[in-house]
């Protein structure tokens, strides 16, 4: 199989920034008409039925083994319908680029819990040192000493969605490693089943308040650009540019979710978020340089399980041909 190929890989890198970095701006202006769930729900279904179009078009399946869907069904509830709900609630108390800035944690929460979880990934002193950098970080952009009564809890609601990415990582890695079905194909069973989930509970919450065409863009941006589009991004660069590359988009998303917070709804960072910010970031980059597995995003995408399986396949063929050549 041809290696990842540099060329042409700028462009959707680019693209898949902003498109998740402006997914706060859109949630902030959604959550002035909407209760969160709904947000959640839509931003679901519309990703689903983008990536269920594609498969239609690529002659694609979706899996079809019972356990399969079990575990494509608690991904999406750990990765897609707790986090989306959360940042929903917490950004009805903070600002966009705040969530922004927490969702930037996420390859470091998610770090921690592979130590935990999978013992074969033993931590070395590079990755404990940034996970200490990096917590350091997270204390800083909280600001406990000055974050009060709403701020506090929509930090710590977004601290809770980032945390859910993060629960997904291992999750995967130990129930859907290897499985023949593509990325794409799981990637749309897990956002049908975060759909069905919030379909049941949505309405408990009630209807919208009322929805201008600023809501209604935002929520098509999110569904169709956020959570359907970018995963076709993703993929891109990954085939043409490798993982590693294409998880380092998440240095860049702060740096879209910032700017256009401060542009379009004249939202400004602290001097504690903007530095905590600069820490966590940095911690990141100091436990992941070892890494070449760990996915960053966080938002349970199945590459990784792609990439590891073309690595196990070569692998194989190599062995093989030495036996042959032994003989």
């Amino acid at each position: 199989m041809a290696r990842p190929s540099p060329a042409g890989w700028h462009g959707p890198f680019l693209a898949l920034a902003a498109i998740w970095g402006a997914s706060f701006l859109f949630i902030k202006v959604a959550v002035e008409d909407l209760p969160p769930l709904l947000i959640a729900l839509v931003r679901c279904a519309l990703g689903a039925a983008v990536l269920a179009a594609i498969l239609v078009v690529r002659r694609e399946r979706l899996p079809r083994a019972p356990r399969v869907w079990g575990h494509l069904a608690v991904v999406a509830l750990v990765a897609n319908a707790i986090p989306f709900a959360l940042f929903g609630y917490g950004e009805q108390h903070i600002s966009s680029v705040l969530a922004g800035l927490w969702n930037a944690t996420t390859p470091l929460l998610t770090l921690a819990v592979v130590t935990v979880a999978l013992p074969e990934e033993r931590p070395t002193p590079t990755r404990v040192a940034g996970l200490v950098v990096g917590f350091l970080g997270v204390v800083v952009v909280l600001g406990p000493w000055r974050a009060a009564g709403g701020e506090l809890t929509g930090q710590l609601l977004c601290l809770g969605a980032t945390t859910g990415y993060a629960l997904a990582f291992p999750y995967l890695r130990r129930t859907l490693s290897g499985r023949p079905e593509s990325a794409l194909a799981l990637s749309a069973g897990q956002l049908l089943c975060a759909t069905g989930m919030l379909a049941v509970v949505a309405p408990i919450t009630g209807g919208p308040s009322g929805a201008g065409a600023d809501t209604i863009a935002s929520l098509v941006a999110l569904g169709v650009l956020g959570t359907g589009l970018a995963y076709v991004l993703n993929f891109t660069i990954i085939r043409r540019a490798g993982a590693t590359i294409a998880s380092t988009v998440t240095y860049v998303i702060p740096l879209f979710s910032t700017a256009l917070g401060i542009a379009v709804l004249g939202e400004r960072p602290s001097w504690n978020q903007a530095l905590g910010a600069v820490v966590v970031l940095g911690g990141v980059a100091c436990s992941q340089a070892p890494m070449g597995r760990l996915g960053v995003r966080g938002r349970a995408t199945h590459e990784d399980h792609d990439v590891g399986r073309r690595h196990r396949r070569v692998g194989g063929l190599r062995d093989a041909r030495a036996r042959g050549r032994a003989r």
